[in-house]
């Protein structure tokens, strides 16, 4: 694993760069291009630049498959499900086929909607082990918490241990149960870029890019390229 630092001046310059950064990978990528995504408000701000110029027009989206790294797990057209905010912000936008958009399902109980995507992920990838040198993803973005969760990989739970499946379902982290990703899965990528910002990151920060395994994100190590994209207020407070 090799790691990198790219800090920005402020929120809205880092995720100008962050949006340059990924439609270069995209573009400079051949066949199925895929990124998993993050939640949160600095994401969204990204995914709101990428369906406007001058990315809109650069991004390959009839080869961009998406997948979400977790999700809450209420109805799609909830206000704090991750896919509505990915679909308003991005999805009305532009011209990504509806079958390259891979959501959580959360009609179904959450183990049950877990393990659903879990299945569909391993037909995607066409195993249902991980190999290595063949990463799942070409990109997983993720976000910092400021409990140091990263997806809804949280303190003190058990999906933090769990290294067989490929998703699980977090009950009692949060009011409502959360589905993420595992460690492996996250880490199966070509790179796995954190996108970090604001004072209150600052603590976290540290110790993630640390290292620090007493805190989930800094658990996370991929088998390919570690990315710290931050702005100035998180690397100094």
């Amino acid at each position: 694993m090799t790691a990198q630092h790219v800090v920005a001046a402020d929120a809205a310059a880092l995720a100008a760069q962050v949006a340059e950064w990924l439609t270069a990978q995209a573009e400079a990528s051949t066949g199925a291009f895929r990124i998993c995504l993050s939640g949160g408000s600095t994401p969204k701000v990204l995914y709101g630049l990428l369906a406007r110029e001058p990315f809109a027009s650069r991004m390959p989206w009839g080869r961009v498959h998406l997948f979400f790294g977790d999700e809450r797990f209420v109805p799609h057209s909830h206000a704090d499900s991750n896919y509505r905010m990915v679909k308003e912000a991005l999805l009305d936008h532009v011209a990504l086929p509806a079958e390259n958009v891979h959501p959580f399902p959360t009609d179904t109980t959450p183990h049950d909607a877990a393990a659903h995507y879990a299945a569909g992920l391993q037909a995607f990838y066409g195993e249902e082990q991980l190999a290595a040198g063949k990463p799942l993803f070409n990109v997983v973005l993720l976000g910092l918490g400021e409990d140091g969760h990263t997806a809804s990989l949280f303190p003190n739970t058990a999906a933090l241990a769990e290294r067989e499946a490929w998703a699980v379902a977090v009950i009692g982290a949060k009011p409502e149960p959360r589905l993420t990703l595992t460690y492996p899965v996250l880490e199966s990528a070509e790179t796995v870029a954190f996108v970090v910002a604001g004072a209150s990151k600052q603590a976290m920060l540290v110790r993630a890019m640390a290292g620090d395994t007493a805190i989930p994100a800094g658990c996370v190590a991929p088998a390919g390229e570690l990315v710290w994209f931050t702005d100035n207020a998180a690397v100094h407070g």
